[in-house]
């Protein structure tokens, strides 16, 4: 007879490695902190509130130290009777237009069952709904967006809010917009009127180091572990592998969570580095798979031509060469090719999960282009395309290459 029992072997407070845990101290961030709290200080003043926006890679800090500032803002913005502080979040992440975000705001900002349809009203007037129920807040109005990014380049809202109090659209509320992004590029897609009021005060958050992340680790671990459940150079292997990879300490306390559950799951004591390898391998090719999901089908074509050519040892390899491969495979799957534009923005998408590195070339008068390379271990990726893509007789003839090369 199956039955679920509780386990008490490594885990203290388990949460303490979760994402959704907020510490009561950040770690490693004293720098950004400041000049973070120097871009909130006008709102303590009784001021309008900069636009701020922050840029970084995924898990170095960005949301969590927002979430942290704004806290303690609200905390101590008590003391003063002249101040009156509202705080709206909203993640980005399935909005891709300005109408979805506003349509999103608005029904955080009205009661239960009075929400509006997410289709079938003119932007403006959408638009103008918002500026209703922020003027009915009044006082001053921070509205967090993160994975800003996804909006994309229809960014009208972007320029429409932080111009509203001066347009007359609000009169007793200021607004003041926190853009977060994982894509450093996202800046130069916006208008030049977004970017110079959405980066009025422009914060990057870099990633951590192998001797950060350590610290972050062993902050949490005192939280979330059982005495003695930590082997020797675990914490140590955690960041190191966390930071040779992307310097994101969502990462590295993945892998420790991770590791946590391999042991406990073994009926072991204590973790270690083999545990953590365990885990490594494990998170990786689950980052690939849930990558492959949100790929469509020419998506997952392109990172197979990378896989290709990787298994040739072809790799780092030019977008040209990559999009040969990519039209090889369209043939013999029966799909019809896109343009190489197209396989190029797919090329991106790939490197934004993390499934793809690119190094940049120059070539002087000819210009500078992209070559990519696998960003993962190719084991992991040829066996999450295989649980996802319906090509086996592609990728049997990778894995054969792949062998004969000793990939």
């Amino acid at each position: 007879m199956h039955r679920f029992e509780r386990k008490e072997n490594v885990f203290r407070n388990k949460d303490a490695l979760g994402e959704s845990y907020r510490p009561e101290t950040i770690e490693e961030r004293d720098e950004e902190i400041e000049a973070y709290m120097q871009a909130l200080q006008p709102v303590v003043d009784g001021w309008e509130p900069n636009n701020i926006f922050l840029y970084g890679n995924t898990g170095v800090g960005k949301t969590a130290v927002t979430n942290y500032l704004l806290e303690r803002l609200q905390e101590d913005i008590e003391a003063y009777d002249d101040v009156d502080l509202s705080v709206v979040s909203l993640n980005c992440k399935t909005l891709n237009s300005s109408y979805q975000v506003a349509v999103e705001l608005v029904n955080d900002l009205r009661p239960v069952g009075q929400e509006i349809s997410s289709t079938g009203y003119p932007q403006q007037t959408v638009f103008n709904k918002l500026y209703k129920e922020l003027e009915a807040l009044g006082g001053t109005v921070i509205i967090v967006l993160d994975e800003i990014d996804s909006i994309g380049d229809r960014d009208e809202l972007l320029y429409e809010l932080p111009r509203a109090r001066a347009n007359g659209n609000l009169e007793d509320t200021a607004v003041g917009l926190i853009g977060i992004s994982n894509d450093f590029t996202f800046q130069d897609q916006l208008d030049p009127r977004v970017q110079d009021t959405l980066c009025e005060r422009e914060l990057q958050f870099p990633p951590y180091d192998a001797p950060e992340l350590e610290n972050i680790l062993r902050s949490r671990a005192e939280v979330a572990l059982a005495e003695g459940a930590i082997g020797s150079g675990v914490l140590e292997f955690c960041a190191a592998l966390a930071a040779r990879d992307s310097g994101s300490a969502r990462q590295a306390l993945d892998l420790l969570r991770l590791a946590g559950e391999i042991t406990e799951n073994h009926d072991h004591k204590e973790i270690s580095q083999d545990h953590v390898e365990r885990a490594r391998l494990q998170l990786e090719q689950e980052r690939v798979q849930q990558g492959m999901r949100e790929l469509t089908t020419h998506g997952q074509l392109a990172l197979l031509a990378v896989v290709s050519k990787t298994a040739k040892r072809d790799t780092p390899c030019r977008t040209r060469e990559l999009y040969e491969e990519y039209v090889t495979l369209c043939d013999s799957s029966g799909t019809s090719a896109l343009s190489q534009r197209s396989v190029h923005n797919h090329l991106s998408d790939l490197r934004m999960l993390g499934i793809l590195s690119a190094h940049e070339n120059r070539s002087g008068s000819r210009g500078n282009y992209y070559s990519y390379e696998l960003d993962v271990p190719f084991e992991s990726a040829i066996e999450a395309m295989a649980d996802v893509v319906r090509l086996d007789t592609e990728i049997g003839s990778i894995r054969e290459i792949a062998s004969l090369n000793d990939v």
